[in-house]
């Protein structure tokens, strides 16, 4: 799989796939690696050419150095930006989820994204982070301050330990508080009882640590609290004002992002349909997976 040089130097790995001519560009969200959207993907291997960054931190870019004056969304839109242009993209198709789509919107607004795409999906994502009371339908929704405090504590635990690169490099104590805290973030979600009985066994076994947080890296880690913790953009008018032909994924059950806020957004779209996962919450690829795939397939289809 090919790398591509970014404006500061380092190699961003890029998966490419599929016999097609058509290119669709898939930003995926925080955490992901590109190989997880091959199933979804896989039947229409044939008719269109798949571009899939891993964002620095993961999969194949999980060596690749982060830029120390930037936040992640800048900076994750500056090497997208930077791949479209070598890429030569022009009238291509935009499949984004969550963070895919916040780096997205932030093209839209700061950039001309919104006059290269030929059709966009849009996946359970909100257009500003932030709950505040001209926006009630950020991260978390109502419980949006409770988890700005929990973010404040994870900065400045990050900051106190900033000198071990790696969560099995701290010291006992230190790794379990740090493991206790990401629990208690698991649990402001409320609609997840699987990860809590993880995190639960690896405090008694402290062997599982290592394994049971999606980042190893505690710079990484630290970048990415940081980025949701002072994320204050609101892209709203900037995703309202797209014309092109534009699909919301919507997860009715997503306590990370209010499905009503997501709603009004894709109402505010002059050329937008919604399509609702019920049994989902903000990760309907894991909970649907056939119908997200039959959807994709769907929408490219649409788009084509």
């Amino acid at each position: 799989m090919p790398r591509y040089t970014m404006p500061d130097g380092e190699q961003l790995f890029v998966r490419e796939i599929g016999q097609g001519t058509t290119p669709v560009l898939i930003l995926s969200g925080l955490g992901m690696q590109s190989w997880q959207w091959l199933p979804f993907i896989f039947p229409n291997l044939k008719r269109y050419k798949f571009i899939i960054p891993d964002w620095r931190g993961f999969g194949g870019s999980r060596d690749v150095q982060i830029p120390q004056d930037m936040d992640a969304i800048h900076s994750h839109w500056r090497d997208v930006s930077c791949l479209i242009e070598q890429m030569q993209l022009d009238q291509f198709i935009l499949i984004s989820y969550s963070m895919g789509a916040t780096t997205a919107m932030h093209g839209m607004q700061y950039d001309d994204l919104s006059q290269r795409l030929k059709a966009y999906l849009h996946i359970d994502q909100s257009p500003k982070i932030p709950t505040d009371p001209s926006w009630s339908y950020g991260l978390f929704g109502k419980k949006y301050y409770k988890f700005k405090r929990l973010l404040k504590d994870l900065s400045s635990f990050m900051d106190q330990y900033s000198s071990y690169k790696y969560v099995e490099d701290l010291p006992d104590e230190p790794r379990s508080q740090l493991i206790k805290m990401w629990l208690h973030f698991i649990r402001i979600q409320g609609s997840n009882k699987i990860s809590p009985m993880l995190f639960n066994l690896a405090l008694k076994k402290p062997g599982l640590q290592k394994h049971i947080l999606p980042i190893h890296r505690l710079d990484y880690l630290a970048w990415y609290i940081n980025n949701y913790l002072h994320h204050n953009e609101d892209y709203r008018k900037a995703i309202a004002a797209l014309d092109c032909p534009t699909t919301f994924f919507i997860g009715e059950q997503s306590t990370l992002y209010p499905f009503k806020g997501q709603i009004l957004i894709a109402e505010s779209l002059k050329n937008a349909q919604s399509i609702f996962f019920k049994h989902s919450g903000h990760t309907p690829l894991l909970t649907e997976p056939v119908k997200f795939s039959r959807e994709i397939s769907q929408f490219l289809k649409q788009a084509s």
